[in-house]
């Protein structure tokens, strides 16, 4: 139960994690996984991809198919939208972490 709910908040983190990196360079899922396990979130294929194909739709990041050695990856970028999101996110996010520190 406990895991459940830390999970659902940690959602949102992961979220601005990934409009973050998406600001700076497009990203591919697995690259994706390892960079959020090197912060301690343990990320299966099975919740991010639904995670970003949800972002994508909503406007947040644009999809790009690029042939990597042979196969087709999908990279990950930001949006204007995803970027407007993203500072407000982090002001957000500021804000909070300034009152609960």
């Amino acid at each position: 139960m406990q895991e459940q709910i830390l999970r659902k908040f940690f959602l949102g983190f992961i979220q601005i994690h990934i409009l973050h990196h998406a600001k700076k360079e497009p990203f591919y899922g697995s690259w994706m996984i390892e960079e959020l396990e090197e912060h301690g979130y343990d990320m299966s294929p099975g919740t991010l991809y639904p995670l970003l194909h949800s972002m994508a739709s909503k406007g947040l990041l644009v999809k790009e198919d690029r042939t990597v050695d042979g196969k087709i990856r999908k990279y990950y970028g930001i949006t204007p939208l995803g970027e407007e999101i993203l500072i407000e996110a982090k002001k957000k996010a500021y804000e909070l972490f300034k009152e609960i520190k």
